[in-house]
C-alpha cells in the first residue's frame, strides 16, 4: 500500500468514515506541536478562532493545538472533506476542559463551532448514542466510534479512533 493510500485510509479512520477493525492501540499517539497542526488544518482550509487571540496551552482564552494528536488532526480534516462543510475549530488542547483519558488536554478532543451544515452532516451520516451522562448533551457516534456531543454553541468530538 502506498504511503498516500496509507494515510488517506487513516484520515477516513480518524473521521468515522471507514469502519474500525483495527487492534487498540498500544503505544501513545503521535503529536503535533502547535505550528505543525496549524499548518496541517491551514492547507485542509480549516480555520480556528481563540477569544484570546493567542495559542498557548496554558491560557483557556488561546486556543492550543500543542500536543494534538495527529489522528485527531487527521480526523478534522477527512470531517471536513467528506461533510463538505465549512469548519471553524473554537478549542483544543488547551486548560479549561474536563480531565480524563480521551480529553482535550491528552489530544483526543476538539471543539468545532456549529453550522447548519456542520449540525446537518452529523445528525444524517452518525448514529445517535443517547444523551451524555451530566450535561445531557446529545451525542452521535460515528462508525469508528468517534463521539460527536452537541453542547450548545459548539460539537464537543473526542476522536477515539477505534481504542475504546
Amino acid at each position: 500500500m502506498t504511503v498516500r493510500l496509507r494515510t488517506a485510509c487513516a484520515a477516513l479512520l480518524a473521521a468515522g468514515l471507514l469502519a474500525a477493525g483495527a487492534p487498540a492501540a498500544t503505544a501513545a499517539p503521535a503529536k503535533y506541536t502547535h505550528a505543525a497542526a496549524a499548518q496541517q488544518f491551514r492547507k485542509a482550509g480549516i480555520t480556528w478562532t481563540s477569544s484570546g487571540r493567542c495559542s498557548d496551552r496554558n491560557n483557556r482564552r488561546c486556543t492550543s493545538f500543542d500536543g494534538i494528536n495527529r489522528t485527531t488532526v487527521a480526523g478534522v480534516i477527512a470531517f471536513k472533506r467528506t461533510s463538505g462543510c465549512a469548519v471553524t475549530l473554537t478549542a483544543g488542547t488547551e486548560r479549561g476542559h474536563a480531565a480524563g483519558t480521551y480529553s482535550h488536554a491528552n489530544g483526543y478532543k476538539v471543539d468545532v463551532h456549529v453550522t447548519s451544515c456542520v449540525d446537518r452532516y452529523i445528525t444524517r451520516h452518525f448514529h445517535y448514542a443517547g444523551p451524555r451522562p451530566g450535561d445531557r448533551a446529545k451525542r452521535y457516534r460515528s462508525p469508528a466510534g468517534n463521539v460527536y456531543a452537541r453542547e450548545g454553541s459548539h460539537w464537543d468530538i473526542t476522536y477515539l479512533n477505534g481504542n475504546r
